[in-house]
């Protein structure tokens, strides 16, 4: 005797080894024992042969045809023992039972199971709506199918465009294109990018990187509202005649590059032997007022995005050619004005809005040769503003003693890149330079005292601070250890980052008498804050990767067989020609500092990756020369 059961949903056919009532030991088609419940069991037959059964029984489930089977059956439940019967017209054969029963329970778009052999028909709405899903299903499998091919023959399909975004960085694996662009990815062994660049999914690895940066963080676009475009250059008109002209002309010092041009300076001679100091702070907060659209656009970039070849801007163009501190112009300024003995000391320090007329933009491709450590060092003031630089400089080292900070400190180089018709310059510059050291500590100056202004005026603000080695904002004043300063805020590069141009407005108030835009126990500082740091932290984290893509094109613009590099450790190691840092699995152990020569070479653009293979090590007379 055999029996057809059910088993997690499976049907099967095995042959009764010992019928123990509730429970049957039996044997199936392939040769396993088991243990099958009586309650399982659908039929109990006489056959030969169970592979011949199960294979007829099949043959008959294939050729009942489902939809006929629904029609036939009515609206009841019904047992498929009494469906077999009127189906067949004469008592079934276990085999053709066992075929309607397997064609009923492959079906559950017509026919829902209800118990032990039992179904009942789907209502007719309800089989509409699955077959539609099923027939949805196959056209989709097609398609996917024809997408699919597209991509192996590196073209891709036209669906593919208006959703390329989404399939480069935010894939819905749900989707037809993105399943058809897994598969064909798993079938030729490629990353998803690597294959839509076969493709000509995007023009050029840079499109790809940027566009990434765009889908993040400015999937609307990085042009602004027409309506913003005038605004903010209106109001300020009145504000502007209102204020004083300033004592003093001033000179920026600036990239060649530069448009937002936040800062001046100016050096007055007293009679009394004395030096008036000016810092300039160009003043837009007199024009975009707090919640206007204008501060909303401001406040949701949160900060201008800098890059290699580019940069997205915090404020429309001709906002920010208003306010910038161009040559030739009187401008809006917050000042502070120093005014410091022949030593150097600090007598007297004040803050104040006022029109200062810009007499020059200095660029440091002017500068730096001749405004270098030799010409500092013999006092050599031959060239534009050098009097006046030199000064500044000697002011400046006086002010980062003061601090107690060392100028022996180890310098490493920085770095400027130009991206001209596709090509790129990277040009070193040593940091701690003397133009470098005298901009820093003015600002560090400025900002330093601007915070204790708002600190005494118990006002809140974007302070930075540093404790315990960790640097982070706060709305309250704290020390900042590592400049060696009791508070410190960012306040002077209002045109570029939101934080200085919320501060710049709580400094107005103080030098006006005013009311504060942001008063104590305000949230919009708090919320200005987080989105500030998570915007200015991904911000230079694309920075970082732009730079590494162009220190790769530079190397494959270049092809030096050889280049060398420094230690840093393990197998770490920096470039000396650019700012590159890669590992050298086969790089030995070297003490850090150690200049070593390197082949690179498999440069991938899409990855930002390359590989490395150690030469040799260079020498200390070699490296010195």
């Amino acid at each position: 005797m055999n029996v057809f059961y059910e088993e997690s949903g499976s049907l099967k056919a095995a042959s009764i080894i010992e019928d123990n009532n509730t429970s049957l030991q039996v044997q199936t088609q392939h040769g396993k024992r088991a243990k099958v419940k009586a309650a399982a069991v659908l039929l109990r037959f006489e056959h030969h042969s169970l592979n011949e059964f199960m294979e007829r029984a099949r043959q008959v489930a294939e050729e009942i045809e489902p939809g006929f089977l629904w029609e036939a059956c009515g609206d009841a439940e019904f047992s498929f023992g009494a469906l077999a019967e009127d189906y067949f017209g004469h008592q079934p054969q276990a085999e053709e039972a066992a075929g309607l029963l397997m064609r009923l329970q492959a079906t559950p778009t017509h026919f829902y199971k209800k118990g032990k052999g039992r179904f009942k028909p789907a209502p007719p709405e309800a089989l509409e709506a699955a077959l539609a899903s099923i027939e949805r299903k196959r056209k989709q499998a097609e398609l996917q199918a024809d997408y699919v091919a597209s991509l192996t023959r590196s073209e891709l399909p036209g669906a593919f465009r208006p959703v390329l975004a989404n399939l480069l960085y935010k894939p819905d694996r749900s989707t037809v294109e993105a399943k058809a662009l897994e598969e064909a990815c798993s079938q030729l062994k490629l990353s998803p990018p690597r294959l839509l660049e076969q493709c000509g999914a995007f023009t050029s690895t840079l499109d790809y990187h940027f566009g990434r940066f765009l889908f993040e963080h400015f999937p609307l676009g990085t042009g602004f509202d027409g309506a913003l475009v005038s605004a903010g250059t209106d109001e300020v008109t009145g504000s502007l005649n209102e204020l004083q002209p300033g004592p003093a002309s001033a000179f920026s010092i600036d990239d060649e590059t530069t448009t937002e041009i936040d800062d001046a300076f100016s050096v007055t001679p007293l009679e009394n032997g004395n030096w008036r100091i000016g810092v300039h702070i160009a003043a837009p907060a007199l024009g975009i007022e707090a919640d206007s659209d204008l501060d909303a656009e401001a406040r949701k970039r949160m900060s201008t995005v800098y890059f290699p070849g580019g940069k997205v801007t915090m404020l429309p163009q001709p906002v920010i050619d208003r306010f910038t501190l161009s040559e030739g112009r009187d401008c809006p300024a917050l000042s502070m004005y120093v005014e410091v003995d022949p030593d150097f000391r600090i007598l007297s320090r004040r803050t104040v809005l006022e029109r200062v007329h810009i007499s020059r933009n200095l660029h440091h491709n002017m500068l730096d040769a001749k405004f270098d450590d030799d010409a500092v060092a013999a006092g050599r003031a031959d060239f534009e503003f050098g009097e006046e630089l030199l000064l500044l400089y000697r002011f400046a080292v006086c002010l980062e003693r003061q601090r107690g900070k060392s100028e022996n400190r180890v310098q490493r180089s920085d770095y400027s890149f130009y991206v001209e018709d596709d090509r790129v310059r990277i040009v070193p510059r040593k940091r701690g330079a003397p133009l470098d050291k005298l901009v820093s500590e003015l600002m560090i100056l400025v900002n330093g005292e601007w915070a204790r202004l708002l600190g005494d005026a118990n006002l809140p603000g974007l302070y930075r601070t540093q404790v315990s080695g960790k640097v982070k904002m706060s709305t309250v004043a704290a020390p900042h250890e590592g400049l060696g300063l009791a508070q410190y805020i960012w306040a002077s590069s209002p045109l570029r980052r939101y934080a200085d141009l919320a501060n710049q407005r709580q400094l107005i108030s103080v030098v006006r008498e005013s009311a504060p835009a942001y008063p104590p126990r305000d949230q919009t500082l708090f919320e200005v804050m987080r989105g500030f740091e998570l915007a200015y932290d991904a911000y230079a984290e694309f920075q970082r990767s732009m730079e590494r893509f162009w220190c790769l094109r530079w190397l494959l613009q270049e092809q030096p067989t050889e280049v060398r590099a420094e230690v840093i450790r393990d197998d770490l190691a920096r470039f000396q020609a650019i700012p590159l840092v890669c590992r050298v699995p086969s790089m030995p152990q070297l003490p850090s500092g150690t200049i070593v020569e390197l082949g690179p070479s498999d440069i991938d653009l899409i990855e930002l990756a390359l590989r490395c293979e150690y030469i040799s090590t260079v020498e200390p007379s070699s490296a010195e020369a």
